[in-house]
C-alpha cells in the first residue's frame, strides 16, 4: 500500500510540474508571410502597417482569440487601403524575419498581459499615431470585437469619427457557446498539446463551419500555434469570461457608427446572447448573417459592409 501511495504521489507531482513547464514553454510558430511595411513592438504586442503610396482610407484590424492578422489580409488586399494590423500581446507576429522600428510613442500598456484591456491600449496607440487618413474603420473579429469596444471605452475621443465593424464579437453580457469546466481549464496545457496534433478533428469540426475554402482551412490549422505560451491562452479565456460578465450596454455609447455582424450558426459564441447584446447598440447597425459560422469574413464576405467613402 505504501508503494502504491508513493507511486500515486509521484505521478501527481510529475503531472503538476509538467503542467507548469507546459504553461510557459514557447509554442513553435507555424504561420508567417513576407511583409512590406513597418513593424512596431508595443509591450508584448506588435502593430504592423502595410505600405500604401496613396491611401484612400485606413483600416485597423484586431484578430480574435488564438488568431493572427492573416485572417484579414485577403479581404483587405486593396493597395489603396492603409492596413494596420495588430498582434495580441504575447502572440507570434506572422511575419517572416520581423524587423522592428523604434517609435517614441510606443508605450507598454498599464494592464495585465493577456487581457482585452491590454490589447485595447495597443489598438489606441495605433489609432492615435499611425492612421494617416480621415476615413477610418476598426474591424474586430470575435475577441477583437471586445478589444475594439474596450479601446473606445478607454479613449472615446479617438472614436468620434471611426466606423467600427464588430464581426461575431465578444460582447457585453455575451456567452460562449459551450462553457469550459474548471478541470478542463486546469488540464489545458495537455489539451493544447492534443489539439496541436490535430487542429481540425471530429471533436471540433462543427466549430469551424465550411472548410472548402483552402485559405480558411490553412488559417485554422495554425490556430493552436498562434499564442506564444499556453499561459497566455488561459489568461485570454479567463479575461474574456470576466469581461463579458462585468460590462453592460453602456460600452456601446462610445462608438458612433458601424455594424455588428451576428452569424446564425456560430458555434464559438451563443448567437442569441450576441444578438440580444447587439440590439442594445443604438449607434450601430445589426446585420444577421443567416446560417453563418463564427468566421464571417471568409465564409460570407458579401455580408461585410463596404468601406466608408
Amino acid at each position: 500500500m505504501d508503494i502504491l501511495l508513493g507511486l500515486i504521489g509521484l505521478t501527481i507531482l510529475i503531472v503538476v510540474y509538467l503542467r507548469r513547464w507546459l504553461l510557459d514553454k514557447e509554442i513553435p510558430q507555424q504561420q508567417a508571410m513576407d511583409f512590406d511595411g513597418e513593424l512596431y513592438q508595443v509591450g508584448e504586442a506588435v502593430i504592423a502597417r502595410r505600405r500604401s503610396a496613396n491611401p484612400r482610407c485606413s483600416v485597423i484590424v484586431m484578430p480574435g482569440f488564438m488568431e493572427n492578422f492573416l485572417y484579414f489580409t485577403e479581404f483587405y488586399q486593396d493597395p489603396e487601403i492603409e492596413l494596420i494590423m495588430l498582434t495580441s500581446g504575447d502572440y507570434h507576429v506572422p511575419v517572416n524575419d520581423p524587423r522592428f522600428q523604434q517609435a517614441s510613442w510606443a508605450s507598454t500598456p498599464q494592464y495585465p498581459l493577456g487581457t482585452i484591456a491590454y490589447d485595447a491600449s495597443v489598438l489606441n496607440q495605433a489609432l492615435a499615431h499611425l492612421v494617416s487618413t480621415d476615413l477610418i474603420r476598426v474591424h474586430g473579429h470575435s475577441r477583437g470585437g471586445a478589444v475594439t469596444l474596450e479601446a473606445a471605452r478607454q479613449r472615446p475621443d479617438l472614436f468620434e469619427q471611426v466606423e467600427v465593424l464588430l464581426e461575431a464579437p465578444v460582447l457585453p453580457q455575451g456567452q460562449p457557446y459551450t462553457r469550459i469546466p474548471g478541470p478542463a481549464l486546469w488540464l489545458m496545457p495537455y489539451l493544447l498539446l492534443l489539439w496541436q496534433q490535430q487542429p481540425i478533428s471530429e471533436r471540433n469540426r462543427k466549430i469551424w463551419g465550411p472548410l472548402d475554402n483552402p485559405r480558411k482551412r490553412e488559417l485554422i490549422m495554425g490556430v493552436p500555434f498562434n499564442p506564444k505560451r499556453c499561459r497566455t491562452m488561459l489568461a485570454n479565456l479567463k479575461d474574456m469570461a470576466n469581461w463579458m460578465e462585468e460590462h453592460g450596454s453602456e460600452l456601446f455609447a462610445h462608438v458612433k457608427s458601424g455594424a455588428i455582424l451576428v452569424p446564425g450558426h456560430d458555434r464559438v459564441l451563443q448567437p442569441a446572447a450576441m444578438l440580444a447584446s447587439a440590439r442594445q447598440a443604438e449607434n450601430l447597425q445589426v446585420i444577421e448573417v443567416e446560417g453563418g459560422s463564427h468566421f464571417v469574413t471568409p465564409d460570407h464576405p458579401d455580408s461585410i459592409p463596404p468601406l466608408p467613402a
